[in-house]
């Protein structure tokens, strides 16, 4: 198996990694479940245009309020024509900042999960959201824990990253387990 390196991260490869998420799936028997971070919903939608409904998609996109107050980023068009493709979306608080953001932008210094997303960051951004959205899918009952997945995540806009992991609920986070990098930027 081998896997693809972007030269950065971005939108730029959106295609391309959707292309070898399709590829590593046609090697896979065992995969049933992709979960997407796709803000505005099109990087999901492109995915199911490249792979159809072989597999499971979960959309993940940012909580209201991210971007600003009382705010979606997912339009409700787009939300109902993911629905009418199969395809659930969560709206949840990001697992790995959530309230402690609240509490550090507040009052400074850090929190535990702070640490842990540094850490996935140090592989890559992308990692640190794949982690993250199968932590929050997990937790909202829309993929199974301790089954293999793929998780797809970017930095900003459009996914530049994709593993295979086995996803945990957030009270048992360090049981979440990375098993294959299918594609991620080299800087």
């Amino acid at each position: 198996m081998n896997i693809t390196y972007f030269e950065k991260e971005g939108e730029d490869y959106t295609d391309e990694l959707i292309q070898a998420v399709k590829e590593r799936l046609e090697m896979s028997n065992n995969i049933d479940n992709i979960v997407i971070a796709s803000a505005s919903g099109k990087s999901a939608l492109k995915l199911y245009e490249a792979i159809g409904e072989d597999v499971k998609i979960t959309n993940v996109t940012h909580h209201s309020g991210f971007n600003g107050e009382n705010k979606l980023d997912i339009s409700e068009e787009m939300l109902n024509n993911l629905e009418e493709k199969g395809i659930k979306t969560l709206i949840g608080l990001h697992a790995l900042s959530g309230a402690n953001r609240g509490i550090t932008n507040k009052y400074g210094g850090y929190a535990p999960l702070d640490i842990v997303s540094d850490t996935l960051r140090m592989i890559s951004h992308g990692v640190k959201v794949a982690c993250e959205i199968a932590v929050m899918a997990s937790d909202a009952g829309m993929i199974p824990v301790g089954k293999e997945i793929i998780a797809i995540g970017g930095r900003a806009s459009g996914v530049d990253t994709a593993v295979i992991l086995t996803p945990a609920n957030a009270k048992d986070l360090f049981n979440l387990k990375i098993h294959e990098i299918i594609a991620m930027p080299r800087d």
